[in-house]
């Protein structure tokens, strides 16, 4: 019912964004004769403000269209190679470019669009044959395409692989490390091929080493809090309506509250960029929220069975994670190299976390594998940012030609 309730919200304050935007128009654009009035670059800058913080914010485009490949500029186009229920495997497909290291990203399934890794994305491109899950916002699933549930999850990363080929390289950004390794574990003792090299950033292997709040916050409530106050049906008008779904605005509603400060701030700053005529800062400030409000829903089963089995139970470093009936061994992994990435400043998911599948993959000789902590960097600068691109991308880049062959 709260999600009911959530929608009916939102359409009732649509006439009110649309007067925001009206008002905006009109104490704001060049040509209206309000905007010289005294004091009508505030009253601009409020309703645009209003507008930002009542709108919806859907999927973003990635918008890569070229990029410049061995000194080559090349056109970029998105082909859905693999189409699923919940997933499309999409492929930036470089018009004109040469054979590069094949690479699949695994985005994360925990409330924001793949497309939060597009600084992810534009790096590679430039060094790499990039190919990434685009994860489907569950409100859009009918009923009639079944649960999906952590096992699906595993199942879709091994499927992809496949696909891909076995001179694939896989990165996998924060939550999907687990059910990734758990994907090539199987693979392996399947004596299936696995991908060349395993990059695995800022995830959950381990949440008992370096809890943060978030680990805490899941941990320390029984199964039954999250199934009756965070798991909710979608509302009537939405293709997936009755769907059991974690909702993408309580997801949002928490990010939030993990730095309430830091955001109003950030608000704060964006009114006062507008009304000092500040484009530019204003501009920074529009692309980094309109990624960071776009939030999805996830399938109540994943979700629900991610925080028993990762930060409950934490059977994948105990051992005793089962996919399908069968145990999941890392020690199986042989033949593919791993290079491990965390932030010193990760709040979400700890320092040693990610670490923690160096020892469970002992069956990787020492000499195929790396680990790198950035100084100074958080979990989103693990994947985006300044310090990403100059510090961690090179070295991201450098491990998967090293185990190209």
């Amino acid at each position: 019912m709260l999600y009911q309730l959530y929608d009916w919200q939102r359409t009732a304050l649509e006439p009110w964004r649309l007067l925001a935007r009206m008002a905006n128009e009109f104490y704001g654009h060049p040509a209206s004769p309000a905007s010289y009035l005294p004091g009508a670059r505030r009253a601009a800058a409020a309703f645009d403000l209003m507008g930002r913080l009542t709108q919806h914010y859907g999927r973003p485009a990635f918008g890569v269209d070229r990029v410049t490949v061995a000194g080559r500029e090349c056109a970029v186009r998105e082909v859905v190679e693999l189409e699923k229920p919940f997933c499309r495997l999409l492929h930036f497909v470089r018009d004109g470019a040469p054979a590069q290291p094949k690479v699949v990203v695994f985005a994360p399934l925990s409330g924001h669009f793949a497309t939060l890794l597009r600084d992810t994305v534009n790096s590679l491109l430039a060094d790499h044959d990039v190919w990434i899950t685009d994860w489907v916002d569950a409100k859009e699933v009918p009923l009639s395409a079944g649960p999906f549930h952590f096992d699906d999850y595993v199942d879709y990363a091994r499927e992809f692989l496949r696909f891909a080929g076995p001179q694939a390289h896989a990165i996998s950004v924060c939550q999907p490390t687990v059910p990734v390794l758990a994907a090539v574990s199987l693979m392996a003792a399947a004596g299936e091929a696995t991908p060349r090299s395993l990059t695995m950033m800022g995830g959950p292997i381990d949440t008992r080493s370096s809890p943060t709040a978030v680990n805490d916050f899941a941990a320390y409530r029984p199964m039954s809090w999250f199934e009756s106050k965070v798991i909710q049906r979608v509302p009537m008008r939405h293709p997936g309506f009755n769907r059991r779904v974690y909702p993408g605005f309580l997801q949002f509603a928490g990010f939030v509250a993990m730095n309430p400060d830091r955001h109003f701030e950030s608000h704060l700053q964006y009114y006062r960029h507008l009304v000092q005529g500040d484009g530019e800062s204003a501009d920074s400030h529009r692309r980094f929220y309109d990624e960071y409000n776009a939030v999805m829903d996830l399938p109540a089963e994943y979700y629900l069975e991610t925080v028993e089995r990762v930060f409950h139970k934490h059977l994948l470093p105990r051992g005793r994670l089962v996919v399908r009936g069968e145990r999941v061994r890392p020690e199986a992994i042989r033949q593919s190299a791993l290079f491990t990435i965390e932030g010193e400043l990760d709040d979400i998911s700890g320092p040693g976390q990610t670490k923690a599948a160096h020892a469970l993959c002992r069956g990787i000789p020492a000499k195929r594998k790396a680990h790198y902590e950035a100084p100074g960097v958080g979990h989103y600068g693990i994947f985006s940012g300044r310090k990403y691109r100059e510090t961690i991308y090179p070295r991201i880049r450098d491990f998967i030609a090293s185990h190209d062959r």
